[in-house]
């Protein structure tokens, strides 16, 4: 079973309301191999709502008290990703999810890159919430393309 991304699966729940759709996904859905998840929709974040980015640090430093997340307008909405981390965690626990598949480059979700806080479309090396604290409970949680990769290894 795989936990996915509710945006990754054709539901419009990006911060600007868009999502995307991939055939293999759609597949594995209808297979009934797949839940879905959006942890900021779970939160009860609305659809849409402004951009977010992690402040000064990483998944893991939120977890931890050390950083936060702030929308575009500068507000904090940390503990809203907390929250749709948790819950996001006992949807995994419950359906004994063998892999999660995150949406890289969100401040919850991203597996290998975030957005660096400063709103200027620049990249660091880092964890979102979410996928932070999947991996402190041992989860599998890898991006999208990893995970079309996994589905299409090259020959």
């Amino acid at each position: 079973m795989y936990l996915i991304s509710a945006c990754l699966a054709g539901q419009p729940v990006r911060y600007d309301g868009k999502s995307y759709v991939y055939e293999q996904i759609q597949q594995l859905i209808q297979l009934k191999q797949v839940i879905t998840a959006c942890p900021e929709v779970l939160a009860g974040l609305p659809i849409p709502r402004k951009p977010a980015e992690i402040l000064g640090g990483t998944g893991e430093d939120v977890l931890a008290g050390r950083a936060q997340v702030i929308d575009l307008d500068g507000v904090d909405v940390t503990h809203a990703f907390i929250e749709g981390a948790y819950k996001t965690l006992t949807l995994a626990q419950q359906h004994h999810v063998s892999t999660v598949v995150l949406k890289e480059n969100s401040p919850s979700c991203g597996s290998r890159f975030i957005y660096d806080g400063t709103f200027s479309n620049q990249k660091v090396n880092a964890m979102g919430v979410t996928t932070a604290l999947l991996r402190q409970y041992g989860f599998n949680v890898i991006s999208e393309a990893a995970f079309f990769e996994l589905l299409n290894p090259s020959d």
